[in-house]
C-alpha cells in the first residue's frame, strides 16, 4: 500500500516551468492550499507483474531494444493516483484556471512519486535481481498503442479501474505504465535520457539547452 502524506514541491514547479522562481506570499499561499486538495483526493494503487521478454510482443524499437539489452525478463508496472483527482482538475479548471495548473502541476508530481514508491516496493520484493529503470509506452521510438497490452496483462480495469482511451491515452489521466527491465546479473549502468522523462515536454532545462542530473 502507497500512502501520500506529501508533495515534492520542486517537482511540482518544475512541472510549472517555475524550478528556479522565488514564491511570493500569494504563490505559497496557492501552493498550500493545492497540495492540501490533492493529498485529499488521491487514491494511490499501483500493479506489476515479472514477465519473460522473449515472446513477449513487447520489444518494438530500437528505444526499447537497447534499453532491456541483457535483460531475460522485465517488470510490468502500473500506477495511478486515481480519478477524484481528475475530478478535481476540472472543478477547478471551471472555477480558477490558475488554481487548475498548479492542482495539475501537484498531481503530476503526485503521480510519479506513487512510481517511485511502487519501484521501490517492487525492487525490495526481488532482492536477489538487477534491474534498469523504469521506460514507459510514448517515450522514444516505444509506441504508445503498448499501453493497452500493459493493462491487460496486469488486468488493471478489473483491478485499479485504469484504462486505456481510443488514443491509446490513460484513465484517470494521472497515471502512468512503464517497464522495467530485470536481470540476474548486474547492469551497466546508463545516464536516464531526456526520451525517458516525464518533463521532457515542459523542461526548463532543455528549453536552456542544458541538462538536469538525472
Amino acid at each position: 500500500m502507497i500512502v501520500l502524506t506529501e508533495i515534492n514541491r520542486a517537482e511540482a514547479l518544475r512541472y510549472l516551468g517555475a524550478g528556479k522562481v522565488e514564491l511570493n506570499e500569494s504563490m505559497e499561499a496557492l501552493m498550500n492550499s493545492c497540495e492540501r486538495d490533492i493529498l485529499k483526493a488521491v487514491s494511490p494503487k499501483y500493479l506489476y507483474k515479472k514477465i519473460p521478454l522473449e515472446n513477449s510482443g513487447l520489444l518494438i524499437g530500437n528505444s526499447i531494444n537497447e534499453h532491456l539489452k541483457n535483460c531475460g525478463e522485465a517488470v510490468l508496472m502500473c500506477a495511478t493516483i486515481g480519478a477524484e483527482v481528475d475530478k478535481l482538475i476540472r472543478s477547478a479548471s471551471v472555477t480558477d484556471m490558475a488554481k487548475a495548473v498548479v492542482i495539475d502541476a501537484f498531481a503530476s508530481a503526485a503521480a510519479e512519486q506513487v512510481c517511485e514508491k511502487a519501484e521501490k516496493l517492487i525492487k525490495e520484493e526481488n532482492p536477489d535481481k538487477y534491474f534498469t529503470w523504469r521506460f514507459s509506452p510514448g517515450y522514444s521510438d516505444y509506441p504508445i498503442e503498448l499501453q493497452e497490452k500493459f493493462l491487460n496483462i496486469l488486468d488493471a480495469p478489473r483491478k485499479i479501474g485504469l484504462c486505456v482511451n481510443e488514443s491509446s491515452l490513460l484513465t484517470p489521466t494521472k497515471s502512468v505504465t512503464a517497464i522495467i527491465g530485470v536481470s540476474d546479473k548486474p547492469l551497466e549502468k546508463k545516464r536516464r535520457g531526456c526520451a525517458g522523462c516525464n518533463l521532457r515536454k515542459t523542461c526548463q532545462y532543455r528549453k536552456s539547452g542544458e541538462r538536469c542530473e538525472v
